[in-house]
């Protein structure tokens, strides 16, 4: 199983493609200085594999490099941040 992660930045989002599949995203809406994200989702056939973890890590790891805030609206986001403080520093205030 080959996993790949990547910003499509004129979708507004982040995606993860299982052997070419895309089978789960994360919206990102850029705000000036922020990158909002209201709804990440990975397809049900792929629930449990840690893959919304390792898409979120991408996209905080790719916002940090762009030198850009959080504003997280969805529910994962939120709580993978609460949950891992190395992340919060990213977060708008």
């Amino acid at each position: 199983m080959a996993v790949e992660f990547i910003h499509d930045a004129q979708a507004g989002r982040y995606e993860v493609l299982v052997d070419g599949e895309q089978v789960g995203f994360a919206v990102a809406r850029e705000e000036g200085d922020k990158v909002v994200f209201p709804h990440t989702e990975i397809d049900e056939r792929f629930e449990g594999r840690g893959l919304a973890r390792q898409l979120v890590t991408f996209a905080l790891d790719d916002v940090r490099a762009r030198g850009r805030l959080v504003e997280p609206h969805c529910t994962y986001v939120k709580r993978f941040i609460d949950r891992n403080v190395e992340y919060q520093d990213l977060l708008a205030k």
